[in-house]
């Protein structure tokens, strides 16, 4: 089931289902350790008229949107059955680990009616499903699970005070299908602990008089001890979670709104998208500077593993946006964080936890002949530096940068000046940017040029003259290797990739968007040179979906999670929105712009209304597929927005559109 809704601060990232229920809590850290995960789900019920009413009943009618300039939820669920109405608004307060709920009661008949509001909590605590503990403590009327270091303390209050109703029980083992049965006659065992894989309830008692509504308030506080769990739950009932809701939806309103962007000639869903996918992005932030691409469980049902890790080259893309958009706090973290990864040697490997520790991988050490290969993608190295000169660029940083220049900079490109293929001058074999295939990429070499063009500038902005020269050379040696080697003069489109077998040099010339976009993009082309529109072209007779849901496929015959046969592949919103920052990059007057709009009109009509956007879409339902919400699919969006309001500017068409001197890469070439 894809997210509807991802709220965070740092330590804490919670997922919210399409019930508006909570699917996934991960805590200390944004991606690791999901503490709920899998088949277990926070349920949220209306016992009324003699009946429980689960929001997971095809009953209720919800919606779930981001509230306007703010990182917290509007979620609105009706029943007309029993005319129940509630006004949801959730966030994960900014300042400490406390995930606060308000929930407004709206009774819609015109007679008096008693209701009562149950929330089930189902841990997974640790990922262990075993050893857990849940106790009720009526010293403080609240409910506690806990194992080791890990406690999340469950309480609420009403206009009449605190819990009224609770429970302890087990789930999904020894027969048990959970407490949330007991809740369902209205009225809980009041069991007060139960170890093992344990879940508890809470209700609440409502008095609605007709037409009548009444707010109530519900939190978990997360911490790495009882003790600590109940300080943050005397701070938030001596500061009220009502003053906890306003201070946070205060702090992200002035977040979002610091840089006065213009918006000229966008729908309102298109800014509203655009402002949500800088929320979804920075809740995927953790307070290590790590960014991981997608805080989605759901993965696991499909694969071996979630996307609750941070690639450096998803990272990279995702600081990018977040600093065109005024956040060069949390890029600096990144940054940071990618200078204690990089390897001695001088590279990333394929992806990172947030803590630092290295993430799974299928990239093996050993070629199918044997050989030694280093199991990275190269693009992801060539990224974080690119990354980080805009970064300069924007911020002016230096004595940041003069502190990380040896131990990054220097490392990277030496590594990158190093390791390359002496026949072709290009970056030696690597996997290419979706993680699929070994060799020299089209991609992967314009990022490694366009890298090294950073390293040149960062040399010479530091009076590194030897180093400045170095890199300068070698930048404009892949790049004559890319003119000679990946670009195929007779079809007039970019190789994929090419592979050397000895002596021999064997092309793949399959048309894969990331090929010219990359030499856009790191430019290796100038953006109206004849080979770039050429290429583009084809990309965009070949990929295209246009006959179905509309948007480009990755590369021609992809399978990956493939819809049908009759297509190139999934359309991906990443490759569209690149194909609409080419044709933000190339227009000449304000009719070129109007297809742009349109695009970006395309990608909200395939949001739901809380603007999450996935990683591909089934081009015939256009369902959305796969990792969700995916934080490089926002991140293209909002560089794409930027990208269009900075051509506004240089058209003439808006003066003051886009507020700070960004310029996407390759636009000016």
């Amino acid at each position: 089931m894809p997210k509807s809704l991802t709220l965070g601060n740092g330590n804490i990232l919670v997922c919210l289902d399409k019930n508006a229920e909570v699917r996934d809590f991960y805590f200390p850290h944004v991606g690791l350790e999901n503490h709920i995960g899998e088949d277990s789900v926070h349920r949220i019920g209306v016992y009324a008229d003699g009946r429980m009413h689960w929001f997971s009943s095809p009953e209720w009618d919800i919606t779930i949107q981001y509230m306007e300039d703010a990182n917290a939820s509007r979620i609105v669920a009706v029943n007309s059955e029993i005319g129940i109405k509630l006004y949801l608004n959730d966030a994960v307060y900014n300042e400490r680990p406390i995930l606060l709920r308000r929930i407004t009661v709206v009774n819609l008949r015109e007679s008096e009616r008693e209701v009562k509001i149950f929330f089930n909590q189902e841990f997974n605590i640790l990922e262990s499903r075993r050893r857990d503990t849940a106790y009720y403590d009526p010293r403080n009327r609240c409910v506690v699970h806990y194992q080791g270091k890990r406690v999340f303390l469950v309480n609420g209050m009403t206009s009449r005070g605190g819990i009224d109703d609770y429970t302890v029980g087990l789930y999904q083992i020894e027969g048990m299908e959970g407490s949330f049965r007991d809740a369902e006659d209205g009225t809980l065992a009041k069991n007060p602990i139960e170890h093992g894989l344990a879940d508890s309830v809470i209700g609440f008692h409502l008095a609605l008089r007709p037409q009548g509504e009444e707010r109530m308030h519900y939190w978990i506080a997360a911490a790495r001890s009882v003790a600590d769990a109940l300080l943050l739950n005397d701070y938030c009932l001596e500061k009220t979670p009502e003053h906890l809701l306003r201070t946070t939806h205060d702090f992200w309103s002035a977040w979002v709104n610091r840089q006065n962007f213009n918006f000229y000639g966008l729908s309102p869903g298109a800014i509203r998208l655009f402002k949500s996918s800088l929320f979804i992005i920075r809740s995927h932030v953790d307070e290590t500077g790590a960014v991981i691409a997608s805080g989605d469980s759901d993965m696991l049902q499909y694969g071996r593993d979630t996307y609750s890790y941070m690639w450096p080259r998803d990272g990279a893309f995702s600081v990018l946006a977040l600093d065109k958009a005024g956040d060069s706090h949390v890029a600096r973290s990144f940054f940071e964080f990618c200078n204690t990864a990089l390897s001695e040697e001088g590279y990333f490997m394929h992806k990172y936890r947030p803590d630092g520790a290295l993430g799974s991988s299928w990239h093996p050490w050993v070629t199918s002949e044997g050989d030694l290969q280093l199991p990275i993608q190269e693009d992801e190295t060539a990224l974080v530096l690119f990354a980080l000169w805009e970064h300069y660029r924007l911020t002016k940083d230096l004595e940041f940068i003069e502190s990380i220049y040896n131990s990054f900079i220097q490392k990277a490109a030496n590594f990158m000046s190093l390791y390359r293929d002496k026949t072709t001058g290009l970056p030696k074999a690597s996997y290419d940017i979706w993680e699929e295939r070994l060799g020299s990429t089209t991609f992967t070499a314009s990022a490694v040029y366009g890298a090294l063009v950073a390293a040149c500038q960062f040399a010479h902005l530091l009076g590194k003259t030897e180093d400045e020269l170095r890199y300068k050379d070698v930048a404009l040696e892949i790049r004559e290797g890319i003119v000679k080697y990946l670009y195929d003069e007779e079809s007039g489109a970019f190789l994929r990739m090419i592979r050397i077998r000895g002596e021999e040099i064997v092309p793949d010339k399959t048309i894969d968007i990331s090929s010219v976009y990359g030499a856009f993009y790191f430019g290796v082309f100038p953006k109206d040179d004849p080979r770039m529109k050429r290429a583009f072209a084809i990309a965009e007779e070949k990929l295209s979906c246009a006959r179905y849901s509309g948007g480009f496929a990755r590369y021609e015959g992809d399978r990956y999670y493939r819809s049908g046969d009759d297509i190139p592949g999934n359309p991906w919103f990443v490759t569209t929105l690149w194909m609409v920052q080419y044709s933000i990059a190339v227009a000449r007057e304000e009719k070129d712009i109007e297809r742009v709009r349109e695009w970006f009109n395309w990608v909200v009509s395939l949001a739901p209304p809380s603007g999450v956007l996935s990683e591909q879409l089934n081009p015939y339902t256009k369902e959305q597929i796969s990792a969700s919400p995916l934080t490089w699919s926002h991140s293209e969006y909002v560089l794409a927005v930027i990208a269009y309001l900075e051509k506004l500017e240089d058209l003439g068409i808006c003066l003051a559109c886009a507020p700070i001197p960004n310029r996407l890469p390759g636009s000016h070439s």
